[in-house]
């Protein structure tokens, strides 16, 4: 059974553009895959606190030594580590807040991104271990960056990239609504976007 799962993290509940269209994404995934599951990550209903020293410690301290507070301190990490290596795609949903991502997205990528578990360092450098995982990228930016003079201060798309790369999550297509303080382009915008997802879907 193919398993999705969705991380959404739009401060906004209601009126979110990057919720809608991860909402038409999971809409057409279900279609194109009937018997699959959905797992919901929301990290504003589900908040995560940001990784604390001793889970650092955690995530380098080998588990014959590891103690009952450092077991505490890295189960969440271990929880999310695991329902993302359940996953067979990813889908990740985000609006562009000061030209990244919002911090409640980077506290997640803190508790995943974990040596051992989802990278591992060789002499030839960094290796990600999740090599058989692709994600889907939807990005909402209240301007437009693409093509523009803005575009250098985009580090959204090309931070969600590397990061996940470093984990060995292929980037299967990015789905990005620009625009969206602009009411006369972004119900166009959307629609192009509609049209994307079909046929990404459907390939």
């Amino acid at each position: 059974m193919k398993t999705l799962l969705r991380i959404d993290c739009s401060s906004r509940i209601i009126g979110s553009h990057s919720r809608e269209l991860a909402d038409f994404f999971e809409g057409k995934w279900i279609a194109e895959n009937p018997d699959g599951m959905v797992i919901r990550r929301d990290l504003v209903k589900q908040p995560l606190p940001h990784i604390q020293n001793n889970t650092i410690e955690g995530f380098y301290t080998p588990i014959q030594f590891a103690t009952s507070e450092i077991k505490e301190a890295t189960a969440l990490s271990d929880e999310l580590i695991s329902e993302l290596k359940s996953a067979h795609e990813v889908l990740i949903s985000s609006p562009l807040y000061n030209l990244n991502i919002p911090s409640n997205l980077k506290a997640y990528f803190d508790q995943v991104v974990r040596i051992g578990h989802t990278f591992d360092i060789y002499e030839n450098g960094y290796n990600g271990l999740l090599e058989n995982k692709k994600a889907f990228i939807i990005t909402a930016k209240g301007g437009v960056y693409k093509g523009t003079s803005m575009e250098k201060f985009d580090f959204q798309e090309s931070y969600l990239k590397a990061i996940l790369g470093h984990m060995g999550i292929k980037t299967q297509e990015i789905f990005s609504l620009e625009g969206t303080s602009e009411s006369k382009i972004v119900e166009k915008n959307k629609l192009a976007l509609h049209k994307e997802i079909n046929q990404s879907l459907k390939k």
